[in-house]
């Protein structure tokens, strides 16, 4: 069995798509609001939290978004189970403070926090953008405005002039070497205020802004490079990667859906990984419990049903993995040895910092050869503990049968990481495979 013939995916088509989707989401709000934006040109309906689901939430094609991030899924009455892919919408950066407009000397600065554990020095000398989200008071009532510049701000390297020890040995303050700036002299320098002005749907009082959520990202475009044009660089692909893959693979789905499903396939990406999931928009929080919950209820299921269907479910836990960096070999496994263009990984660890196991393996195998891409596996040089994934996450709150998988990258967690056209377009497939195992 293989995939529908008449469902190809180009990989370079796939590798522009991704790029524009990235470019229209510079943060986690509007990445939910863009992956919104394309399933509902697919034909998926949104879902209110707030309003009552009736029994056709559970057939059909529908959405539902929460803050920064969002469910999606097409549905069937069958109670044997969900295949859902898991990834997560937000990237490490720098996010916006109270009181953020800072004047030093004659410069205009904005004041920022760390988010998540980003590789610092990678910030420099480029050029940032300013997105996030508003909330205003209006007439006693909050509303929440989206909001993105263009290149607005910038971290300025202190010259070698003046730290001839820099190339010997460098280290960033965080506090005092990572304000960015964005103007000097006789403007006022007031953030809010110039966000105020460019937010979605119109300017907006300055005065009525009463809460705000506002990451940096990087302004250049992603590209397309190399001898053969196979490879890709961009910001967030720590996990827009894996958002697109499942926005894709989930589309493609549901346009050539079996005459019987057997299951409801799933995507769920999820708010807050890089700083541990612990919120409302969280994998650890209960986001996809709930829409499981009223899911159930919804095709009129048992508490006994419902378990049994979380028991035949299962979760492809999809967040970017590392490929063997040729400059620092010594740093990977010796002999476990993840290359460009060889496909997605299987990422295995044996503390379940990653949640696959024997049968995890197997499901993997099967959906690549399905979807007939190659696949390989990662494991951590035993020296170098590996970070973890919403898979083990999912798994502990769950129960659900959970596999560690993502597309390979170097420079994990720069302002701009690197992989390959011909692997985006593998995960992509693999995906899709695992929908229709």
């Amino acid at each position: 069995m293989t995939l529908p013939a008449d469902t190809p995916l180009d990989p370079r088509t796939n590798i522009d798509d991704l790029a524009a989707f990235i470019t229209a989401s510079p943060t986690s709000f509007q990445a939910a609001a863009e992956a919104a934006r394309r399933l509902g040109s697919a034909g998926f309906t949104p879902l209110d939290e707030e309003a009552t689901w009736d029994s056709s939430a559970a057939t059909g094609k529908h959405f539902v978004v929460r803050d920064g991030a969002i469910i999606a899924w097409a549905g069937t009455q069958s109670h044997t189970g969900y295949r859902v892919l898991g990834a997560h919408t937000d990237s490490p950066g720098f996010k916006v403070k109270p009181k953020s407009s800072i004047r030093t000397l004659t410069w205009n600065q904005v004041g920022v926090e760390v988010y998540g554990g980003p590789l610092l020095n990678s910030w420099l000398d480029r050029e940032l953008r300013l997105a996030g989200r508003l909330t205003l008071l209006v007439d006693g009532h909050l509303e929440n405005r989206l909001v993105a510049t263009g290149p607005i701000a910038r971290l300025p390297q202190l010259a070698i002039h003046l730290d001839r020890e820099a190339n010997n040995g460098f280290k960033l303050d965080k506090q005092g070497n990572l304000y960015p700036l964005w103007g000097f002299g006789d403007s006022t320098g007031d953030v809010l205020a110039y966000l105020a002005e460019h937010a979605d749907g119109g300017p907006v009082d300055p005065a009525t802004i009463v809460g705000y959520d506002l990451m940096f990202a990087d302004a250049t475009p992603p590209s397309v490079f190399g001898e053969n044009q196979e490879l890709f660089a961009s910001g967030r692909l720590d996990n827009l990667s894996s958002v697109h893959a499942g926005l894709t693979a989930l589309t493609r789905y549901a346009a050539h859906q079996p005459n019987n499903p057997q299951h409801t396939v799933m995507l769920a990406a999820f708010d807050h990984e890089e700083i541990g999931s612990e919120s409302r928009s969280g994998a650890a929080g209960p986001f996809l419990e709930d829409v499981l919950v009223r899911l159930s209820q919804a095709r009129g299921e048992t508490v006994e049903d419902y378990r049994r269907t979380l028991a035949a479910s299962i979760c492809l836990s999809s967040d970017a993995g590392h490929l063997v960096h040729p400059n620092y070999t010594g740093h990977h496994d010796p002999t476990v040895r993840p290359l460009p263009g060889g496909g997605p990984l299987l990422k295995i660890n044996a503390n379940q910092r990653y949640a696959t196991d024997a049968v995890g393996a197997g499901i993997f195998a099967q959906a690549c050869a399905l979807a007939g891409v190659p696949y390989q596996e990662f494991v951590s040089n035993n020296n170098v503990p590996c970070g973890s994934t919403i898979g083990p996450i999912t798994a502990t709150r769950l129960g659900m049968r959970t596999v560690d998988v993502g597309v390979g990258l170097l420079s994990m967690h720069s302002a701009r990481e690197l992989t390959t056209v011909a692997d985006m377009a593998y995960l992509a497939r693999a995906i899709e495979g695992f929908y229709r195992l």
